[in-house]
């Protein structure tokens, strides 16, 4: 009798064996899902609950789940969202779609024989799981670090690194011009990127970026919808977990993120939900946000609204510093209104020591209060 697939729950971090189960588990025709054991064992427990593998890989060898769910014979990777709003959910990538993910991606960055790729983000979040995915799919050798520590990968650029996919955060830890091509995304990117950094745009839910600098790869389609922006093309999921779909009934994916075209090129605002209405007019913090980060004074920063008697919200900008003084307020102002309107300039600045993260280093706006 023909073997069912299973669904193989690993619990390691990236690195060379993470990437040995991810190879075997394919051989066999099961599909894959990443564990993030930055997690506290609790919620990695609920995690495995909510998802039901057969099978569990972790650190200390494998453990057989006799409640484990079926899964469909082309099912590949089974990634839990980022959970920075809330409960994460497990979306169902096949193979077809990850397939399609690495030749649209590597067709754009132009990967040659000679390339290597570096992992060095979570291989629980799909950008970093994305890098291994596709230089298994692509043949591309691939050197996978537990994490994006500068010292490390200076190691893996003497190595032959030639691509990496990197967030904002660790750009500013590393030298960009070791690399030929640099994948950026995951929260607002600096406006005075490097030339080499390509700004990515995609969700969980499209297998990993799927726009690059405004463009769509080979196959993806981007509609507008009531500013909202749409995502439709061969490596978006089948569909989540629990058995629902987010896609409409001709395969178009709802993103829930604002955007426009400018141009033709695709300019993304952030998520609906984190619009601030302030005297009327609509602020997208991401914009702002990508202008305050070149402030030497500012590590990390997220705007937010802030209930206002007179305009019901008041911009406000949350920091976390350097290590330099605090910024002025009035050059914060000046500095947004030079390439915004004056409107979406900061009222207000909030000092915090340091921001509450996910595992992937994204701030958690849900701990910051609503707009």
């Amino acid at each position: 009798m023909e073997r069912m697939p299973r669904l193989i729950a690993i619990a390691l971090p990236t690195g060379p064996r993470f990437l040995h189960e991810l190879d075997l588990a394919w051989q066999d025709g099961d599909c894959v899902f990443p564990v993030d054991v930055r997690l506290p064992e609790e919620a990695q427990k609920a995690l495995i609950t909510q998802m039901r593998p057969s099978i569990i890989v972790h650190k200390d060898g494998r453990q057989n789940k006799p409640d484990g769910a079926a899964v469909a014979d082309d099912d590949a990777l089974i990634v839990a969202t980022s959970g920075t709003t809330g409960t994460p959910k497990g979306v169902v990538l096949t193979y077809d779609a990850v397939q399609a993910s690495a030749d649209a991606t590597s067709k754009a960055l132009g990967v040659k024989a000679s390339d290597r790729w570096l992992a060095c983000l979570p291989a629980a979040h799909i950008g970093g799981l994305s890098v291994m995915t596709r230089a298994l799919l692509t043949k591309t050798p691939v050197e996978p670090i537990a994490t994006p520590d500068a010292d490390a990968i200076a190691v893996a650029v003497s190595e032959g690194a030639t691509l990496v996919s990197l967030v904002p955060a660790v750009l500013n830890r590393i030298d960009p011009s070791s690399f030929r091509k640099i994948l950026l995304g995951g929260s607002a990117i600096p406006a005075d990127r490097p030339k080499n950094a390509v700004a990515t745009y995609g969700l969980t839910e499209t297998g990993s970026g799927v726009v690059y600098d405004g463009k769509p790869l080979d196959g993806v389609e981007i509609n507008i919808i009531d500013d909202q922006i749409y995502l439709r093309g061969p490596m978006l999921l089948r569909g989540f977990r629990d058995g629902t779909t987010p896609l409409t009934d001709d395969g178009w994916l709802p993103t829930g993120d604002l955007g426009s075209f400018d141009d033709g090129v695709l300019q993304v605002f952030g998520r609906s939900d984190d619009t601030i209405i302030s005297g009327g007019e609509k602020v997208y913090p991401i914009a702002v946000e990508r202008i305050l980060l070149a402030h030497d004074a500012i590590a990390d920063v997220a705007v937010v609204g802030r209930p206002h008697e007179k305009w019901g919200h008041a911009v406000t900008a949350v920091i976390e510093l350097t290590g330099a003084d605090a910024p002025d307020l009035d050059d914060l102002r000046e500095l947004v209104k030079a390439e915004l309107p004056a409107y979406a300039a900061p009222h207000a600045v909030e000092i915090v020591e340091t921001f509450d993260r996910t595992s992937l280093g994204k701030i958690r706006r849900s701990s910051l209060g609503s707009n």
